[in-house]
C-alpha cells in the first residue's frame, strides 16, 4: 500500500486552474478573430481552437498522464495559436536528472526520482507583422519534499514600437507587486538573461517576467502569485493585439517576420527548458513543439 500522498488537494487544485487559465485564453482569443473585420484576412471565418488529447509514454506502459493541445491554424488573427495544458506525473530518467541537479534547483533527486509536473503553455504566431508574437508559460513542478512553481510572459514583436513594451510591462509589473515588489524587477532581469539567443547575441523579443523554482514555503501565496500572472498575460496582449492587428503591412514586413520566427525556433530548440524537458521525459513531441511558428526562414 503506497503512502497517502500529502499535496493532492493542492496538485488537484493546481491543475484544475491551468485548465480555466487555457479556457480563459481561449474565449478570450475567439473573440478576437470575431472581432477583426478589416485587413487582408478579414473574408475567412474566425478561426477556432481544435483540441486533442496527448499523452506522455512511460517506460513500463503504466499511465503517466498527458493533456490537452488546442490549436488553431489560418485565422484572421492568428496564423497559429496553441494553448497546452498537461498533468503527468512518473520517474525522472537519468538525463532529466542531470539537467534539473545542474541548475542546483532539486536537491538529492537521484535520492526518490518521482515527480509531477501541471502546468499551461502557450506560442502564439500571427498572420499581421505588425501585431506582436508572445509566448506564456505557468507551472508546477513537485518532487518529494519540495513544489516548485515557475512561469512567465514575454512580447516578441517583428518591430520594436516602444509604447507597447512600456505597457506590457507596465501590466506585470503590476501583477507582481500585488504580492513583492522584489518580483518584478527580479523576474524581469530573469527574463533578459533567460530570453537571450546566445549564439546570435541578442535577445528573442523585448522581453517579460520568468521565474522558476518559486518555493516561499506557503503553497497558497506561490500558487496565487502564479494565477495572476496568467490572468496579467491576458491583459497585457490582449490590448496589443487589438491595437495593430488591423494596420496595413507590407511584403517587406512579412519577410522580416519570417526570419524573426526562425530566431524564435532557434531559441526554442537549442535553450527552451520546458522544450528539453518535455522530451526528455517522453511527453507527446507534437505537444512539446506546439509552440514552434508554422512558417520561418532563415537569411
Amino acid at each position: 500500500m503506497t503512502d497517502p500522498d500529502p499535496m493532492a488537494a493542492e496538485k488537484a487544485e493546481a491543475a484544475a486552474w491551468f485548465e480555466t487559465l487555457r479556457d480563459s485564453i481561449c474565449a478570450a482569443f475567439e473573440a478576437l478573430e470575431d472581432a477583426q473585420d478589416q485587413g487582408p484576412h478579414q473574408d475567412r471565418d474566425p478561426g477556432r481552437f481544435q483540441r486533442k488529447e496527448t499523452h506522455r509514454a512511460s517506460d513500463d506502459g503504466s499511465d503517466a498522464g498527458g493533456g490537452v493541445m488546442s490549436v488553431m491554424r489560418g485565422g484572421r488573427v492568428f496564423e497559429k495559436v496553441g494553448v497546452n495544458i498537461s498533468t503527468v506525473h512518473g520517474q525522472l530518467g537519468a538525463q532529466a536528472q542531470r539537467s534539473l541537479t545542474a541548475r542546483k534547483e532539486i536537491p538529492g533527486l537521484g535520492d526518490d526520482p518521482r515527480f509531477w509536473a501541471s502546468g499551461s503553455s502557450l506560442g502564439a504566431h500571427m498572420q499581421s507583422p505588425k501585431t506582436p508574437a508572445v509566448h506564456m508559460n505557468t507551472r508546477m513542478f513537485w518532487t518529494p519534499g519540495a513544489w516548485r512553481f515557475g512561469g512567465g510572459s514575454d512580447l516578441n514583436p517583428m518591430v520594436e514600437v516602444s509604447e507597447d513594451t512600456a505597457f506590457f510591462h507596465h501590466v506585470l509589473e503590476k501583477a507582481c507587486a500585488a504580492h513583492d515588489p522584489a518580483y518584478y524587477p527580479r523576474f524581469k532581469a530573469w527574463a533578459d538573461e533567460y530570453f537571450m539567443i546566445r549564439h546570435w547575441g541578442e535577445a528573442r523579443g523585448v522581453g517579460g517576467i520568468f521565474y522558476d523554482d518559486l518555493c516561499t514555503g506557503d503553497w497558497q501565496a506561490d500558487f496565487r502569485f502564479t494565477q495572476d500572472v496568467g490572468r496579467a498575460f491576458i491583459d497585457a496582449f490582449v490590448p496589443l493585439t487589438e491595437r495593430h492587428m488591423a494596420e496595413p503591412w507590407t511584403d517587406e514586413d512579412r519577410a522580416w517576420q519570417l526570419v524573426k520566427r526562425g530566431r524564435y525556433a532557434e531559441f526554442n530548440l537549442v535553450y527552451d527548458r520546458g522544450t528539453q524537458f518535455g522530451l526528455q521525459t517522453g511527453h507527446n513531441p507534437e505537444a512539446v513543439l506546439m509552440s514552434l511558428p508554422p512558417v520561418a526562414t532563415w537569411p
